[in-house]
């Protein structure tokens, strides 16, 4: 097992990159299979998932080539879904993506119901239900789900029961290569879902996005290949922002995909976080974000909704700024229930937090951190230990990390190159 040696208080200063978007790499990856052409995917981030969803298309027989660091070039034309691996899929969230291509393609799709991060019920009947509205036949029993395409769908709308980032993503896998017109109402938007999109319209599907959260598909039979450079990840961005800011640091953080983190930016300079924003050439809100230390911070409440509100990702490394904030914050996150369950560690190193209920909390602030042992529930939650940890007087520990590896390239590596004390051991 490894862990994480953190010695608190240690100063932050100079630039560290953002890598590309994890939760964008999936369903795009996922896309390989609609086409038995070349599809080329640059600007990888190297991170556990990515490699879990590699090594399930691989598994499957998709041929799968590294033309250089971050460059992938992926062909499935000879493709045996029999052959998914079945325990990476039960253990993997993204892997529900599968569906969709793969009932597209071959018109039937068994798989065990994916696994993921332990922040309370994430139940895939959103999808299910999705499917089932287009006349998609489904027997999910004993901890696998199977899915049957009709001779002919009998709808072509849909009504998502929530806005589900990755519903929206299956449903649209699936309706780009159908030829015909798919609606999907109540469709989540974020950048995760818009990414996607360019990639199926490169690919030849006819997409309509609506202000209204509608999307409107008009798919083909045969999909061409694509090749793609991800964005940059809005997560990451927002987790080191927010890091350099509890640290009353001096960072330039490099790549921010700011058309996506507008209400979060614009919180955070309420909240009295001083930063200067510079945008790079060719325009589409990319731009560098250099924050600077603050003298009062003041944090009234932090809430977290679908696009574009602040993501939900970023509510564990908000929360632990707001241990550092004058008075009370009320964080409310409506999403998951288990996303608060990193707060009680908090409460280990010296915070002052209630939690009202699965989705609230009151944090008193500000309160001095101290090192101690800790654990990481899910990929945000292990962030959130790592900002906690560096701004905490005396040494911490933290286990689990493979969580953190799950979405943060070599994060220790990237942090010891902005003067934080962290270190990779080996139990």
């Amino acid at each position: 097992m490894e862990q994480f040696v953190i010695q608190g208080g240690k100063p932050l200063r100079g630039a560290i990159d953002v890598r590309g978007a994890k939760n964008a790499a999936f369903p795009i990856l996922a896309a390989t299979i609609l086409t038995d052409e070349d599809c080329i995917v640059e600007n990888l981030p190297l991170i556990e998932d990515v490699y879990r969803m590699l090594e399930i298309l691989e598994g499957m027989g998709a041929k799968v080539e590294w033309l250089g660091e971050r460059t992938v070039k992926i062909n499935t034309q000879v493709l045996d879904p029999a052959k998914v691996k079945k325990d990476i899929v039960a253990r993997f969230r993204g892997s529900v993506l599968l569906m969709g291509p793969l009932l597209a393609r071959f018109g039937k799709v068994s798989l065990p119901r994916p696994g993921g991060d332990i922040i309370g019920a994430r139940p895939i009947d959103t999808h299910l239900d999705a499917f089932s509205q287009l006349g998609v036949k489904i027997l999910a029993s004993n901890g696998k789900v199977v899915l049957e395409k009709p001779e002919r769908l009998t709808g072509d709308s849909i009504i998502l029961n929530e806005f589900s980032v990755t519903a929206t993503e299956n449903v649209l896998l699936f309706a780009a290569a159908y030829p015909g017109i798919i609606t999907i109402k109540t469709a989540d938007q974020d950048y995760p879902v818009q990414e996607l999109i360019k990639v199926l319209e490169f690919m030849g599907a006819d997409i309509k996005l609506s202000a209204l959260h509608m999307i409107e598909v008009r798919g083909k039979q045969h999909l061409g290949g694509m090749a793609h450079r991800l964005m940059f990840d809005p997560i990451e961005a927002g987790t080191f922002i927010v890091m350099a800011a509890a640290a009353k640091g001096e960072v330039l953080v490099q790549n921010v995909e700011t058309s996506f983190l507008e209400l979060f930016l614009k919180k955070l300079k309420a909240f009295g976080v001083p930063m200067q924003i510079e945008a790079k050439a060719g325009g589409g809100g990319l731009a560098d974000v250099k924050v600077l230390p603050w003298k009062k911070l003041k944090i009234d409440s932090i809430q977290t909704f679908i696009y574009p509100g602040i993501h939900t990702d970023l509510q564990s490394p908000l929360g632990v700024l707001a241990t550092q904030a004058a008075g009370s914050t009320l964080l409310h996150d409506p999403l998951y229930p288990g996303r608060l369950k990193y707060l009680e560690e908090l409460n280990k190193m010296g915070a002052e937090i209630y939690i009202a209920d699965p989705h609230r909390a009151i944090i008193n602030g500000p309160c001095r951190l101290f090192g101690t042992d800790l654990g990481t529930f899910d990929l945000r939650g292990g962030a959130a230990m790592i900002i906690a940890a560096l701004i905490a007087k005396g040494k911490s520990t933290i286990s689990n990390i493979y969580q953190v590896d799950r979405g943060y390239e070599k994060i220790e590596e990237r942090l010891q190159k902005l003067g934080a004390d962290i270190k990779r051991i080996t139990v």
